[in-house]
């Protein structure tokens, strides 16, 4: 570890003491999750050494620690970008403090373009695997052997087998699929997409793959989602912009904040 994490995993608990077993990524849209955690703490990533603060919008920059459904959770409300520094590393303090705070699983949320039309804007999306095609990976400088990483269950099986579980019992069942992993800030090209869809993606992202590889690194069980936010260029007739990423993304928040919501109480009280 960098050691960043424990110091602050130790800001946390001289704030609110505890061991937490969820620890959450939120991205575009769902911020307002952290609003439903009760008996807890808010610190602003600026007070936490090692914390990337985010230049993106939607994305409040802070840290909350407290109960969600009766399940204490660590919720890490924003997250910085590879886009934003240059850095595919930028996340590991933070991921490193879930871990340290006890955190044995992590779910990741982000904003996606659909590759499907099946799948359309203002859906959710269950990642059951990724395709890395930046080529950027937060593990390279890395000396220990540990940095030969197997990826081969990801995104864990079980964790993934209880979000489709909660989902169907709460809603319209929510499928799987691949995201790809671009480093943005710009959008992917018509030409990119079609080679996405031809090589297997579902979705595509600038996000949550190396928070995934770093938690993965750590120890720690991944679950991810995506709130599918447009379509992939080329697939819709308008141009992209992050403006309709924020504002799709508000309309599906509520459908996956009821699916966190359920599998945390699932999961946690389990």
């Amino acid at each position: 570890m960098s050691g960043y994490g424990r110091d602050c995993a130790d800001i946390v608990r001289a704030a609110r003491a505890g061991t937490y077993k969820i620890g959450m990524i939120l991205g575009s849209g769902l911020g307002s999750l952290a609003d439903e955690v009760v008996d807890g703490v808010r610190i602003p990533y600026s007070r936490l050494t090692g914390f990337p603060v985010s230049s993106v919008t939607s994305h409040s920059s802070e840290l909350v620690a407290g109960n969600l459904g009766g399940v204490p959770v660590v919720i890490l409300s924003g997250r910085a970008h590879y886009y934003e520094s240059g850095d595919a590393g930028i996340m590991r303090t933070p991921v490193e403090t879930l871990k340290e705070l006890g955190c044995e699983i992590l779910l990741a949320t982000n904003a996606a373009g659909s590759l499907r039309s099946e799948n359309a804007p203002g859906s959710p999306l269950i990642l059951s695997d990724h395709i890395n095609w930046s080529g950027l990976n937060p593990l390279i400088g890395e000396e220990d052997e540990a940095r030969f990483l197997d990826m081969s269950a990801a995104y864990d099986p079980d964790l993934r087998a209880a979000l489709a579980k909660v989902a169907r019992e709460t809603g319209d069942p929510v499928p799987e699929g691949v995201y790809m992993w671009f480093s943005g800030p710009s959008f992917e090209t018509p030409a990119e997409i079609r080679m996405a869809r031809t090589l297997g993606a579902d979705a595509v992202g600038m996000s949550t793959v190396p928070e995934v590889i770093l938690a993965r690194f750590l120890g720690m069980r991944v679950v991810a989602m995506s709130i599918l936010t447009n379509y992939g260029a080329g697939l819709q007739s308008h141009a992209l912009s992050h403006d309709e990423t924020k504002s799709v993304a508000m309309t599906g928040m509520d459908r996956v904040k009821q699916i966190v919501r359920a599998f945390v109480m699932e999961v946690g009280h389990g």
